[in-house]
């Protein structure tokens, strides 16, 4: 006997189900699962996908992205399953306002078929962009950000964007990229990027970085990531006043990279976990064709983990970050590693937030932690007619260790609940130190263990869609002789990575 049946995806926005007038789609039916409708278990094979409103998207890309996922269901409840992530996956490509898809019958010759329908449909105006300003409360200074966006503009979802980010006094970045979800045979999404990019570390290490090059997303799925940089890197200082480590590494260099990035995140929230772990592990390879280039290897990795406890909505976060840079030479472990390639503690960025390897330190100023060296002598004014030291430069370290545990819950007021405003406490240890230039000979690492930093406090947080804002009081536990660490009131505005 003929059964109808007919189900419609809608998607704008999120994804949705709807149902229409039925129509007769004949199949043969076999043997429920327990607990399973008769109608969906019958066995049905998908005869023809249609595929319409598609003005400039490309027909056959469509077709790729979907067309096998919708021919591999054997009964009608796999269909349905299939059109839902058909429908997600062309909601992915970020080209469309909406998608709909159909399941109908197929020709009354050919019982047991059906024909899936898709319906999409393009923005009448490809172009989009935002512009906001943005405070950076551990460099007290703003920064004014826009971006453009251009979508589909050559009919394979392609997505073309510019950028520009202006920060007073510290950093100025120009980039314009372009990203593909697939080309020809190759099925991960591809990526190429142009960018323009100066840092100022005057106040922190003497000197300022400019960076001109070229980055190439090869590989890109859920949990792997692989891309190549071919950098053309500027180091600077106007000032004539920095230390001697920095000076040996000021001028030009070629930077040829090869990372590799494993991530995965299995955390119910990034901006307030309470449940789940995540884990990161970044692999880093410079000078790969150029041996007169930047030569180092470099590695990462972050793991995480949430315990909820039932009480108050309280939930506790805890990591381990480690890394290790090493130069890759000659007698590779009496060189030296490039200064902007090491590791740095301190800042006012969130532990919990961030999933990217060596969180930060709490309480510390950025790169306010580590080995330090003197800066030059400048003549004094003094009557004694003695030099005047004017400070010491940050140099950062090849090996990093830092850990962080935070205690979430919900304060008692309802409107803060309402609001999602909930309250923190917690501790923050690292360190780091120099390996390269023959200083992993002075290695200890019982003297690793009591060097540690350390700090500890509470504060309340504001989350929002875009980023988590923290109010925190800061104590600092424990610092060396030139570390930058203050005990006080921190602002810090964080975003989920």
């Amino acid at each position: 006997m003929a059964k109808s049946l007919r189900r419609s995806t809608s998607t704008r926005r999120r994804r949705s189900w709807t149902s229409g007038r039925l129509r007769p789609l004949s199949g043969r039916r076999c043997s429920p699962c327990s607990g399973g409708s008769p109608r969906t278990w019958w066995l049905i094979r998908v005869h023809d996908v249609i595929i319409r409103g598609n003005a400039k998207m490309r027909e056959e890309l469509i077709e790729a992205e979907v067309a096998d996922l919708l021919r591999s269901a054997t009964t009608v409840q796999d269909l349905l399953s299939a059109a839902a992530d058909a429908s997600a996956r062309l909601c992915g490509l970020d080209v469309f306002e909406a998608v709909n898809i159909t399941l109908d019958a197929g020709p009354p010759e050919l019982p047991g078929t059906a024909n899936v329908v898709i319906e999409v449909i393009e923005p009448a105006i490809p172009i989009s962009g935002n512009a906001g300003v943005f405070s950076k409360p551990e460099a007290k200074a703003w920064s004014l950000e826009g971006a453009v966006k251009w979508k589909n503009l050559a009919g394979y979802a392609d997505i073309w964007d510019a950028s520009v980010a202006y920060g007073w006094d510290q950093t100025t970045e120009v980039g314009i990229g372009v990203s593909l979800p697939r080309f020809k045979s190759i099925p991960t999404p591809l990526m190429a990027r142009a960018s323009l990019l100066s840092q100022d570390w005057m106040k922190f290490s003497s000197y300022k970085e400019r960076l001109l090059g070229l980055s190439f997303g090869l590989l890109s799925t859920r949990h792997h990531d692989l891309s190549y940089n071919l950098t053309w890197r500027t180091l600077t200082d106007p000032s004539r006043l920095a230390s001697t480590s920095i000076r040996r590494q000021l001028g030009h260099n070629l930077l040829s990279a090869l990372k590799y990035t494993y991530k995965i995140d299995r955390r119910d929230s990034h901006i307030r976990p309470t449940k789940g772990y995540a884990f990161l592990s970044s692999s880093q390879v410079g000078g790969l064709w150029d041996n007169k280039g930047l030569n180092f290897f470099r590695q990462e990795f972050d793991v995480r983990a949430a315990v909820p406890f039932g009480l108050w909505n309280a939930a506790l976060n805890v990591g381990v970050g480690a890394g290790v840079v090493l130069p890759l030479a000659k007698g590779f472990m009496n060189s030296s590693t490039p200064v902007t390639d090491r590791f740095n503690l301190g800042g006012h960025s969130s532990p919990v937030c961030s999933l990217g390897g060596i969180s930060s330190l709490l309480g510390f100023r950025t790169r306010g932690v580590g080995p330090t060296e003197a800066r030059r002598l400048v003549p004094g004014e003094s009557e004694d007619g003695s030099a005047a030291v004017p400070g010491r430069d940050y140099l950062g370290g090849d090996l990093a260790v830092s850990a962080f545990a935070d205690l979430s819950f919900d304060l008692p007021l309802k409107v803060f609940r309402d609001a999602g405003i909930h309250g923190h406490a917690f501790l923050t240890a690292g360190n780091l130190v120099k390996l390269s230039e023959g200083q992993y000979k002075n290695l200890s690492l019982d003297e690793f263990r009591r060097s540690f930093r350390s700090s500890a406090g509470v504060g309340i947080i504001l989350p929002t869609k875009l980023f988590r804002v923290e109010v925190n009081y800061c104590y600092i536990l424990k610092q060396s002789q030139h570390d930058s660490g203050k005990t006080g009131i921190q602002f810090s505005f964080s975003s989920p990575s």
